[in-house]
């Protein structure tokens, strides 16, 4: 089994501190821990992250989905199977159920194209998690979350900004995910406060993987 573990859940969830706090605590344990995200974490997919999220044109949904797949195939290539070939532990904000949820499902790319779960496995190149940790947090409380970052100056993305029905949707398809490949999708309840979520994490990490601490 690889340790390629992805954390996914709707904007506002907390899985990115979650995440490092993941890292930090597997760290502290003498383990090797590559941290990345997506998109954007390779020199290609920081050009592609400003054409997704940040940059004067809008993208049209099937735009959108062709690059987030061009930015996972890079940033497999770059990161994580190298990191992973150096048996590091691979903690990875967002993946492929991001892009079924967000792409797919949200902006109902999914109707009736059967071939695109087979685009998806083609931009792992081979590549799969062997742990998703799903971040499950109702969509007015995540919303509520990313309206509180807005105030404190971080600047939205334009996935953010999408109406609360989007994000309802994301948070629909995750579910469903997660009770379709419930083996390698755990749920993490994360109405909890941020220790109680870390907590969490840490038993998953423990069962899953035998570690001894």
């Amino acid at each position: 089994m690889n340790r390629f573990i992805t954390f996914e859940g709707v904007d506002g969830c907390g899985k990115s501190t979650q995440l490092r706090r993941a890292a930090a605590w597997l760290r502290d344990l003498g383990h090797d821990v590559v941290t990345t995200f997506e998109p954007g974490d390779t020199p290609l997919g920081r050009e592609i992250r400003t054409l997704l999220l940040a940059g004067e044109f809008v993208p049209l949904p099937e735009t959108e989905l062709l690059l987030f797949l061009a930015d996972r195939a890079q940033h497999v290539r770059e990161v994580i199977r190298p990191a992973l070939a150096s048996d590091a532990w691979v903690l990875c904000d967002r993946y492929s159920d991001s892009t079924l949820a967000y792409q797919l499902a949200a902006r109902k790319l999914g109707e009736g194209a059967a071939n695109l779960s087979q685009m998806l496995r083609f931009a792992e190149c081979g590549v799969s998690s062997s742990l998703t940790l799903w971040f499950d947090v109702a969509v007015d409380e995540a919303m509520r979350r990313m309206n509180k970052r807005a105030e404190s100056g971080e600047k939205a993305t334009r996935l953010d900004d999408e109406a609360a029905s989007f994000h309802q949707r994301v948070s629909v398809a995750f579910k469903q995910q997660y009770h379709d490949e419930s083996q390698r999708i755990v749920r993490i309840d994360a109405e909890q406060g941020m220790d109680d979520v870390e907590a969490q994490v840490a038993n998953i990490l423990k069962q899953r993987f035998g570690l001894a601490v």
